[in-house]
């Protein structure tokens, strides 16, 4: 599990340094040292100093490339309740305009100042392109658990459009792997419906990227449904997509066509893959076949994944 942290921590630094270019550490004193010994040996960043205001709220407008669109009420109400205790602890990062300023990131934190009816909010500001104003607006939010699968996905699509990226330059600028960015970027095919259980979170990534499996937008509506009304878990979907795929969850065997041995193979083959397997072997055994079904390119991405294999990626 440490080793998990460490290497998403490795990831968020890697994306924002990609950003704002190398993160140092600094030490932050509230009172002047009394030793000289321990006095720092470096000069206060003026220039950072200058660009930390209290900046009027209502001359705020939202970041443009803002990528969530749901907030939840109790959520910011909470955050409030927060700010009118203890203040606005962190500042939010602006950009200045000739109408005022824009969020770039922090639009959680504005929105939560707003319902104390403070006046003033501390603010960093910094110079910002377009591409910038979105990349560090994602960056804010993918790395925490804010945006719904359908606003990450969304973001992921407008980002990549938007700069006429690869998804693989896309992760990169962003710290994330390719296999992340595609698997979000698939459950832009669902059906409306069915994002919008996500969006609801009354079905999670994982119940999706299982559904995204089905051929078809009416088998893949069917089993929602299905997952939504008996609150299914995840390996429960999974099973179903694999007996949906499969016509069934036993494999079918004539008796004397294939051994037992080989009609174990083959389910334990399906049960690990989620789609169909057929082993022909010769009569001797020693030579034969291993036949994998897909019913979609999506679904041949899956596969591939799930073998170690890095797919095709289409640009």
């Amino acid at each position: 599990m440490n080793d998990i942290k460490k290497k998403k921590r490795r990831h968020l630094g890697r994306g924002l340094e990609s950003l704002l270019g190398p993160i140092t550490k600094i030490a932050v004193q509230d009172q002047p040292p009394t030793d000289a010994l321990t006095a720092p040996k470096f000069p206060p960043d003026k220039d950072l100093q200058k660009s930390i205001r209290h900046v009027l709220i209502d001359s705020i407008k939202p970041n443009p490339y803002q990528p969530r669109t749901t907030w939840n009420d109790e959520e910011l109400r909470e955050l409030a309740d927060s700010i009118r205790t203890n203040g606005v602890i962190q500042p939010i990062l602006v950009r200045e305009t000739e109408a005022g300023f824009e969020v770039i990131a922090g639009q959680r934190r504005l929105r939560a100042a707003r319902l104390t009816g403070l006046e003033y909010i501390p603010a960093l500001v910094r110079d910002a392109g377009e591409q910038e104003m979105l990349e560090l607006a994602l960056v804010e939010n993918i790395h925490r658990a804010d945006l719904n699968p359908i606003e990450r996905a969304s973001a992921y699509q407008n980002y990549i459009t938007t700069f006429s990226l690869t998804q693989t330059e896309a992760a990169d600028r962003l710290g994330e792997d390719r296999s992340v960015v595609a698997n979000y970027l698939r459950l832009l095919d669902l059906p409306q419906d069915i994002k919008q259980m996500l969006i609801d979170r009354t079905l999670t990534m994982g119940h999706a990227r299982s559904i995204l499996s089905l051929p078809t937008d009416e088998l893949r509506r069917k089993l929602a449904n299905r997952a939504l009304a008996g609150r299914l878990s995840v390996r429960e979907v999974e099973r179903l997509v694999r007996r949906a795929l499969t016509g069934s969850v036993e494999p079918k065997l004539s008796s004397g066509q294939k051994s037992a041995h080989i009609a174990d193979l083959e389910k334990r083959l399906q049960d690990i893959l989620g789609t169909k397997v057929t082993i022909n072997a010769r009569k001797k055994g020693h030579r034969g076949k291993i036949i994998i079904d897909f019913y979609s390119l999506d679904e041949f991405d899956r596969l591939t994944e799930k073998m170690g294999l890095t797919p095709v990626e289409n640009v």
